[in-house]
C-alpha cells in the first residue's frame, strides 16, 4: 500500500520524528523548494526540559505540549503524518509505516531522537519508571500520588516506606531536576495534602555511577549542585550502580538493599534502530554516524540529526552532547545546505556553538554556564527560567507556564495533583 500523499515536481523530504531536530529542520523548510513529510507517533511536540515538572504536578501536560498541525496550518508543502516506521529502504528510497504502508522519498532525513537506556537489565526495564515521554511523566506523577494515597492507610512503618520512599538513578540535569523538585514537593506539599504523613519518613535518593554530579558541568557547579541537594536532604550516592531492581527492592554495587516502589530511571540514552539500515552506520549508543555536513556515510540522500546522530571529529571524538541546542543548530544548518544544493551552491560544514549549559535545583537554586561564565543560586534560576520559558513554542503555552511559575513562587502550591488514569472502552457504562 502507498501513502496518500500528493505528488509535486517538487523532490520529497521525508522527516522521521518532530522533537527539537526534526521540528526545527521543517519549520526552516517551509518556504523551500522541496515538499517536506514529517513523521512521528505523537500528534506534537513535547518540550522535554519540562517533563519532570510534570511528573511532580508543577505543570500539565498540555502546558508543554503543541500540537503539529496547528504550527503548519497554512503550509501546503509540508505533509505531518502520524505513524511509525517500519522499515528503510535506502536501495529504492521508500519507507514502510505501519498504518499507511510506503512513503516515497528523495531525500530522506532520521531525527528520531534516543530512547531510555537501560543497559541491558530486563528487570529494571520492567520496573523502572523512565522520563522520556509525557505519558511516563504522567505514569510517575499517578505513582507518587497514588502512592501516599495507599501509604495513609498503611501502619506498618516498613511497608509505608516502600511507597514514600523514592530513588532515582542518573546524576545528569534530568535526575538532579527532578531530585529538588521531589524534595520541594515532600516540603511545601506534604504537609498540606498529605498532613497525616511525617514528611521526614519520605526519603529520596539519588543515584549515579560517577562520582561527580552533572558531568557535563564544571567541578564548581557540580560541587555546588551536590552541596544544594544535600542541604534539601537528598541523600546521593556516588560511585554506586543499581544491579538490580524488582519492583520493590533496588540492589546497589555496594551490597545496600533499598526497598521501593518508585524507581526513576535517567540513567542514560541510547537510540534506536530502523530495519533496513546497515550495522556499520551505527557508532557508541548506537548514533548514527554522519559525516561534517550530517550525512550518513555510505547512504545517498539520507541525513540524520539530534540524539540519533554522532559526528566524530578530532575536537569531539565522542560527538557533541545530546542536548536540544546541538539538535536544532544541526536542523538550521541541514536546512540551509538542503537549500543550498536547490541552488547548485557550495555546502556549509557543521559546527557546533556551545552557548551554555543549566540545570535547576528546586526552588531558587540552580547551576548555569552560559558564554564561560559560570554562577549558581537564584540568578541562576531566574536565568533558567527565562530560557525555558522564551523556548516553549505558542503564546498560550508560555503564558500557562508563566503563570503557574508564579503562583508556585508565591503560594509554594498548585492545584494541579491530579491521579489522571486511562479507562478502557471496554469496561465503560453503554
Amino acid at each position: 500500500m502507498i501513502a496518500n500523499l500528493p505528488e509535486t515536481e517538487l523532490p520529497r523530504i521525508v522527516i522521521i520524528g518532530a522533537g527539537f531536530a526534526g521540528l526545527k529542520l521543517a519549520r526552516k523548510l517551509v518556504r523551500s523548494q522541496y515538499q517536506v513529510v514529517l513523521i512521528d507517533k505523537e500528534n506534537y511536540h513535547a518540550f522535554q526540559p519540562l517533563l519532570y515538572q510534570v511528573a511532580t504536578a508543577g505543570l500539565e501536560p498540555s502546558s508543554i505540549a503543541f500540537p503539529l498541525r496547528k504550527l503548519f496550518q497554512r503550509e501546503k508543502k509540508i505533509h505531518i503524518r502520524i505513524d511509525e516506521v517500519l522499515e528503510v529502504n535506502a536501495t529504492d528510497k521508500f519507507i514502510t509505516l505501519k498504518n499507511i504502508g510506503r512513503v516515497n522519498y528523495d531525500i530522506l532525513v532520521l531525527a528520531y531522537g534516543a530512547d531510555t537506556n537501560f543497559f541491558g537489565n530486563e528487570n529494571v526495564k520492567l520496573n523502572a519508571i523512565p522520563m522520556k515521554s509525557i505519558p511516563e511523566a504522567l505514569t510517575l506523577r499517578n505513582r507518587i500520588l497514588g502512592d501516599y494515597e495507599i501509604a495513609l492507610s498503611i501502619t506498618d512503618y516498613q511497608s509505608r516506606q516502600e511507597y514514600m520512599d523514592i530513588v532515582i538513578v542518573g546524576g545528569g540535569p534530568t535526575g538532579v531536576e527532578i531530585a529538588g523538585a521531589l524534595a520541594d514537593m515532600r516540603k511545601y506539599i506534604l504537609p498540606k495534602d498529605y498532613y497525616e504523613l511525617n514528611k521526614d519518613e519520605v526519603d529520596i535518593y539519588l543515584i549515579d555511577s560517577g562520582n561527580k554530579l552533572l558531568s557535563a558541568f564544571s567541578e564548581q557547579s557540580s560541587e555546588n549542585a551536590e552541596k544544594a541537594l544535600k542541604a534539601m536532604g537528598i541523600k546521593v550516592l556516588q560511585n554506586t550502580i543499581v544491579k538490580d531492581y524488582d519492583g520493590v527492592q533496588v540492589f546497589l554495587s555496594n551490597n545496600e538493599i533499598i526497598r521501593t516502589r518508585k524507581l526513576i530511571w535517567a540513567a542514560g540514552v541510547i537510540a534506536g534502530k530502523l530495519d533496513g539500515m546497515p550495522d556499520n552506520i551505527y557508532g557508541p549508543r548506537r548514533r548514527i554516524i554522519v559525516d561534517e555536513f550530517n550525512a550518513v556515510k555510505g547512504m545517498e540522500g539520507v541525513y540524520a540529526i539530534g540524539d540519533c546522530a554522532v559526528m566524530i571529529t578530532e575536537d569531539s571524538p565522542n560527538g557533541d552532547p545530546q542536548v536540544a541546542q546541538v539538535a536544532m543548530q544541526q536542523a538550521v544548518n541541514l536546512a540551509k545546505n538542503l537549500k543550498a544544493i536547490r541552488k547548485n551552491s557550495i555546502l556549509t560544514p557543521f559546527k557546533y556553538k556551545d552557548l551554555g549549559i543549566m540545570a535547576t535545583i528546586g526552588r531558587k537554586k540552580a547551576v548555569a554556564e552560559i558564554y564561560g561564565v559560570k554562577y549558581s543560586g537564584f540568578f541562576a534560576w531566574l536565568t533558567w527560567l527565562f530560557i525555558h520559558l522564551i523556548s516553549i513554542l505558542g503564546t498560550k503555552n508560555k503564558l500557562v507556564v508563566f503563570i503557574n511559575w508564579a503562583i508556585a513562587y508565591f503560594t509554594r502550591d498548585q492545584s494541579l495533583r491530579l491521579i489522571l488514569k486511562a479507562k478502557s472502552l471496554k469496561n465503560s457504562a453503554n
